[in-house]
């Protein structure tokens, strides 16, 4: 475990705010206010996008090349697809994600006008009236609706209450920490990340300790449908790390105490320089971490890249148990991200050529270990071995 130098109940607290305040995607503005807010809490410049990302800049004692790190703010929901004559409401998914993890929550339709509660149910939801029938309907989002709590039971009725198809559909998080450092809620992902980034910031601030280079904080709002970091990442960015969730699962690798280094999502591989540099982090400031690979996963560089930004990227990760469902982190996790984003950010630039864009130089080009000759044994040389330029 790492030597704690960020607070954990700046970090908790902070999760708890986020996850209280709403944010499908495409219906961000509260939580972007609630992000504005704390940045200007800690003197953190930042700018805002029409739609609202936020790009924050921590000055450093160097301008270029900089660096970014990326968090997304948006998270899952849902929207009113259909006004139905039994006086409920046909829904549609916002993000990718099973509608078996909707059946049985509570939720609130924000209505033009005031929410309005509701519940997701099956179709067939008692068993009183279809025996056995409720355990072999299918798992579709056809096979759920809302049953508002408002004396509606016919669509004529469910209008007058206001609502609209296109309403967006919040569902609630249901947040507890438990007393042995388990945090259940939805959407941690990706606020367990935003929380993590600002904990990070925030044990910055307090040391009063300058960075080597600029560091760019960028909060995006349209993850989850797409777009993420492919607008909001603009100026001299040589380097972006993103943060998100872990696939704690059989058949993967990540660290349910610590952080996730992934090698690969379903885009490609990550830097391989920054990879690196990211794990000498971990091991030099004795962070826990692992390696994984995910094969059905998409982050935030993804859009970056497909922008037509050339940047080394990376993703980093807190554990995250039952991703788009139930979701389940531990702060020791949480903490460890936030420890390696503090470390990060301290470093100096991965490269000191990155800062040019093109260079027609090879001398101080990096280097991977190679087989020239796979007859004998492979001398590797990683050149510059500390991924870290003077």
């Amino acid at each position: 475990m790492s030597n704690q130098s960020t607070d954990d109940n700046y970090l908790t607290s902070t999760l708890a705010d986020l996850i209280a305040i709403p944010s499908p995607s495409g219906y961000t503005d509260g939580v972007v206010l609630h992000v504005c807010q704390i940045l200007k809490d800690l003197n953190i410049h930042f700018e805002l996008t029409r739609r609202g990302a936020i790009r924050a800049t921590l000055k450093g004692e160097n301008s270029s090349p900089s660096r970014s790190i990326v968090a997304h703010l948006d998270t899952l929901g849902a929207m009113v697809r259909k006004l139905k004559p039994n006086g409920r409401l046909a829904i549609s998914p916002i993000g990718t994600w099973s509608s078996r993890f909707a059946e049985g929550a509570r939720v609130t339709i924000l209505t033009d006008n005031e929410p309005i509660r509701g519940t997701v149910l099956p179709l067939k939801a008692s068993g009183h009236t279809y025996n056995k029938e409720i355990d072999t309907q299918p798992v579709t989002w056809d096979q759920i609706e809302i049953r508002v709590d408002e004396k509606c039971e016919t669509q004529e009725e469910l209008i007058k209450t206001g609502i609209n198809i296109g309403d967006f559909i919040s569902f609630d998080p249901g947040f507890e920490m438990t007393q042995n450092g388990f945090i259940n809620s939805r959407h941690l992902d990706n606020k367990a990340g935003v929380a993590s980034l600002l904990a990070a910031i925030h044990s910055i601030k307090n040391s009063n300790k300058k960075p080597p280079i600029d560091c760019h904080f960028l909060f995006t709002i349209s993850e989850e449908v797409g777009s993420g970091a492919s607008v909001v990442l603009h100026g001299d960015v040589s380097e972006m790390v993103s943060i998100d969730n872990s696939t704690v699962a059989p058949g993967q690798n990540s660290n349910r105490l610590g952080v996730t280094i992934a090698m690969k999502d379903s885009t490609g591989p990550f830097d391989y320089h920054l990879t690196r540099k990211l794990i000498k982090l971990c091991e030099v400031n004795k962070i826990n971490y692992t390696r994984d690979v995910f094969r059905w996963y998409r982050c935030d560089a993804a859009s970056a890249i497909e922008a037509g930004n050339d940047i080394r990227t990376a993703l980093i990760c807190f554990a995250c148990d039952g991703s788009h469902g139930y979701e389940r982190t531990h702060i020791d996790s949480l903490r460890e991200l936030s420890e390696l984003l503090v470390q990060y950010i301290h470093s100096k630039p991965t490269f000191k050529r990155d800062q040019h864009s093109l260079s027609s130089e090879t001398k101080n080009f990096t280097d991977q270990p190679l087989i020239k000759d796979p007859s004998v044994n492979p001398k590797t040389s990683i050149r510059p071995s500390e991924y870290d330029e003077e």
